[in-house]
């Protein structure tokens, strides 16, 4: 069954902060150095991050907003750096193995909430994550 346009599912937080390991999902551009870069007209496609990426390995592929600062700093849309330092001081119990980033423009809707949206919901539903955070550029 298609998922419906009128509404966002509500999904309750069932564990505390300090006891949730998080995953990153950003719509901002973001993916490895090495990764194939997104087609700036329009892309459905998404890069796979490992948990262990550094900042330094990342950076942004987007025309549809301004990133100079993204470009200095890749923790403004993609605060990996952030997360780890919250989780050694017991605020989140951790950092997922996986991340996605995602492009964010495209003209193709239906192909984004009926096939990429329940991969990539499929992808960190398989990781060690318990928590999202969703990032934008």
């Amino acid at each position: 069954m298609p998922m419906s346009r009128r509404c966002i599912p509500y999904t309750p937080r069932t564990l505390e902060l300090n006891k949730s390991i998080f995953a990153l999902v950003s719509t901002a551009g973001v993916h490895l150095r090495d990764q194939e870069p997104y087609d700036v007209e329009g892309d459905n496609t998404w890069r796979l991050l490992p948990g262990d990426v550094q900042a330094s390995q990342l950076m942004v592929t987007h025309d549809h907003y301004d990133h100079r600062d993204a470009d200095q700093d890749i923790n403004c849309v993609f605060p990996i750096d952030r997360l780890r330092e919250l989780a050694p001081e017991g605020i989140i119990a951790g950092v997922s193995d996986k991340h996605l980033g995602f492009m964010g423009y495209s003209q193709q809707l239906r192909d984004i909430y009926e096939r990429a949206a329940p991969e990539m919901a499929k992808i960190i539903l398989h990781s060690k994550a318990d928590a999202v955070l969703l990032t934008a550029g």
